[in-house]
């Protein structure tokens, strides 16, 4: 594919269906909001806010996909109660937008930007995991723009909304913050294996107040 690295990993597949989901076979579009027109000469991948030097650092579309490709094999579950078991994602690691922009020694959580300025938060942790990663490709092929051309984020461990398509950047905070659809009712965390689908479910320390 002419990526300068590649190797896999294993993500979160095989570890089986989380409760209250079915297994879904093919791959559902689910979306908020119109499909993006992608313009390749106006792109570009974002990192700013409490990054370690206090600057922003910026990819175009060339830079960021020639960064270092792994794949993952990982599995999907949506919010809505399905789940696709073990696509293999490529992409660029989080880890590697980390190493190259690393965030403050302060900064505990991220905010995920994409089109039309929709948003989710993770928390540090999450998005530095091994199987997190801005997949360009599953299963070998281009993503199409429907399911997040150019590039969307995968999550594996949590509920898949965490992980936005159409990606235009990251925002490192040193606080909480909830993303578009944590403010609309959706859980601050989302862990499948807990079942936190929803705010009301939220225990103490979750996420900030609504």
């Amino acid at each position: 594919m002419g990526h300068p690295v590649e190797h896999a990993s294993r993500g979160t597949a095989g570890a089986g269906l989380p409760p209250g989901q079915r297994l879904q076979r093919g791959w559902p579009v689910t979306h908020y909001g119109p499909v993006p027109r992608f313009r390749p000469e106006r792109w570009e991948f974002r990192v700013f806010g409490a990054t370690a030097d206090g600057g922003v650092r910026i990819w175009n579309h060339e830079q960021f996909t020639a960064l270092p490709y792994v794949t993952v094999v990982a599995d999907l579950h949506c919010v809505t109660k399905f789940s696709m078991l073990g696509a293999e994602w490529g992409g660029i690691p989080a880890r590697t937008v980390l190493e190259l922009a690393p965030p403050a020694p302060e900064a505990t959580h991220v905010m995920v930007w994409a089109e039309y300025g929709f948003s989710s938060n993770l928390r540090l942790a999450d998005f530095a995991a091994e199987g997190t990663v801005f997949a360009t490709h599953k299963d070998g092929e281009l993503l199409t723009a429907e399911h997040g051309f150019p590039v969307r984020l995968v999550v594996p461990q949590l509920y898949a909304w965490k992980g936005p398509k159409w990606v235009r950047g990251v925002e490192y905070m040193t606080a909480d913050r909830r993303g578009f659809w944590e403010e609309r009712g959706y859980h601050n965390i989302g862990d499948p294996w807990r079942e936190q689908r929803y705010s009301y479910q939220e225990g103490p320390g979750d996420g900030p107040e609504l």
